[in-house]
């Protein structure tokens, strides 16, 4: 039987140069579907990047995940360090998703960090929406930068059907997206709308036993590691024996799930049960 794709989620990477405003336009997209208010979070703009170290530095170093509800479907956001040294993080991490947005400035076009990762990206099959962002700002060369994208997907070997890829124009910071270079957008519906049409949902088979990729890792000073990653089959719920079969040797590791979250905007939330294609949090396998 072939494994169905679920189509209530959609699992996506961002991809993108320092200050080419990635995180302005998680922003927008978290504020036009209302995952927060924007007088009661003006304090925490820029939500990707919470790590001191990347605010003072501007970088993305630790992945870390959002997610928004768009037309009744998921959408996890997945962020990706830019920096070659994190090689084997962004790997992980891309595997965890079935498309990228590829986000660029209108005046600066594809830099080295966008390079680095998006060859990975594009070496997994994953079919890049690419955005021309920071519209709103003065000198753009849209046409330009375009032309840069795909000398870029060129260089790096994509196929043909990464070659067709999407675009969309926008302004993270003014909130806006739209399918035309010379028309400005009302929001961020454009960007929305091309996502559930460009990014095939996750392949699942809820039938089969339980399995999941643990990409990431967090602390909590109550629970303990917690384990980061998505289901790729069958489905798990809150208090359940599971087995971790570790990588290294594939001893396998009985444990019971004493904490299930996922994503819903900025936050985790717990959850009773989760299947194949979500993105989740879990705590209860200490090794």
């Amino acid at each position: 039987m072939s494994s169905p794709r679920r189509q209530d989620v959609r699992n996506i990477a961002i991809i993108a140069h320092v200050d080419h405003g990635k995180t302005t336009l998680v922003d927008a997209l978290l504020k036009y579907t209302g995952a927060f208010k924007v007088k009661a979070d003006a304090a925490q703009e820029q939500v990707l990047d919470s790590n001191d170290l990347e605010r003072e530095r501007g970088i993305t170093i630790l992945a870390k995940n959002t997610s928004i509800k768009f037309e009744g479907t998921t959408i996890n956001i997945v962020d990706t360090p830019g920096n070659a040294d994190f090689g084997s993080e962004v790997e992980r991490i891309l595997k965890m998703v079935d498309g990228a947005l590829l986000v660029v400035d209108a005046v600066e076009g594809p830099m080295p960090q966008t390079r680095f990762v998006l060859r990975k990206a594009l070496a997994l099959g994953l079919h890049p929406i690419v955005v021309i962002n920071k519209m709103d700002r003065p000198h753009i060369r849209p046409q330009e930068a375009l032309n840069k994208i795909f000398d870029l997907f060129i260089d790096l070997g994509a196929t043909d059907p990464q070659m067709d890829f999407a675009v969309i124009y926008a302004a993270g910071k003014a909130g806006w997206s739209s399918h035309d270079v010379s028309t400005l957008g009302a929001d961020m519906k454009p960007l929305c709308k091309t996502i559930l049409k460009s990014v095939p949902g996750p392949m699942v088979d809820l039938d089969k036993p339980l399995q999941m990729l643990v990409t990431m890792l967090d602390y909590s000073s109550y629970i303990g590691k917690i384990g980061i990653g998505r289901i790729q089959n069958g489905t798990i719920a809150k208090s359940e024996t599971v087995a971790l079969i570790k990588a290294e040797d594939a001893k396998v590791v009985p444990g019971k799930i004493t904490m299930l979250q996922m994503y819903d905007g900025l936050q985790r939330v717990d959850v009773a049960s989760a299947k194949a294609g979500d993105i989740v949090a879990l705590a209860g396998l200490e090794s």
